[in-house]
């Protein structure tokens, strides 16, 4: 494929902002949203881009894309899910928040909740949450993964052993479409595992560029989960099978999004 001058400019703000909208394109670069819809799907066959609903992200592989980019990726679904989820949770109650830029968005929402006590082996969950004198914070140790201030290992998956969670939040670098959570990291996997195992209520919290990805180390299913919380519908198959396996989604588009 002969990539155009706008080609090379989607790109570029694809690799900048980790996704491209449709309307922001057209805005930006002055041409039809039928021209852009056609620029997205020529790169998208090409594998520089993955269509998802209303514009396109960095196409995934079998190594997660850098953190700071991962940040950037749907921000806006992120606080919109990241918001239902402070919602769900209630004061007086103990609760691990694990690695993941939606469970530090998690973390963000929490600033105003009272008498909570909140596990993590996320280093950026912990300074977040430094910032509410109502909540206590117990970090895990562990391994630290500096790429991104996670902490993993025995010694993490020790300390969570120790506890029994009222509310566990997990994220994942993808999910398939049988219902299986995957990551890239096995000693993440590990960690995961253990934080369901030792809470009473589950909660997964993943956008919809998760369901574009593909990521090889399996953490579960969503049928062990309580509470799924995405931002965009999930196919039918899929959301058929979480009503058999009475795991409630909980659909949180961002605002002004009219899914």
């Amino acid at each position: 494929m002969s990539l155009s001058i706008r080609h090379l400019e989607i790109l570029d703000i694809a690799r900048r902002d980790g996704k491209v909208t449709v309307d922001h394109l057209a805005e930006h670069l002055g041409v039809t949203l039928q021209t852009i819809r056609r620029d997205l799907s020529e790169l998208a066959d090409a594998g520089k881009l993955e269509r998802v609903h209303g514009g396109a992200v960095l196409p995934s592989g079998t190594v997660n894309i850098a953190y700071e980019e991962r940040r950037r990726l749907n921000a806006e679904g992120k606080t919109a899910m990241a918001k239902a989820c402070a919602r769900l949770i209630p004061e007086d109650c103990a609760i691990f928040l694990n690695i993941g830029t939606s469970t530090e968005a998690v973390a963000t929402e929490l600033l105003h909740h009272r008498n909570l006590l909140v596990v993590t082996n996320n280093m950026n969950v912990a300074n977040i949450l430094s910032r509410n004198p109502d909540c206590e914070v117990i970090v895990t140790g562990g391994s630290l993964r500096q790429s991104d201030g996670g902490l993993t290992g025995e010694i993490t998956t020790a300390a969570i052993r120790q506890f029994k969670f009222d509310i566990g939040v997990i994220g994942c670098s993808a999910i398939d479409q049988d219902g299986d959570i995957l990551d890239f990291d096995l000693h993440e996997v590990g960690v995961s595992q253990t934080i369901l195992r030792h809470s009473r209520r589950r909660m997964l919290i993943a956008d919809q560029t998760k369901f574009k990805r593909k990521a090889p180390a399996r953490i579960g299913s969503l049928s062990e989960i309580n509470d799924f919380l995405t931002d965009a519908p999930v196919l039918t198959d899929l959301a058929s099978r979480c009503a058999t396996w009475q795991t409630a989604i909980h659909l949180c588009p961002p605002e002004g999004d009219g899914t």
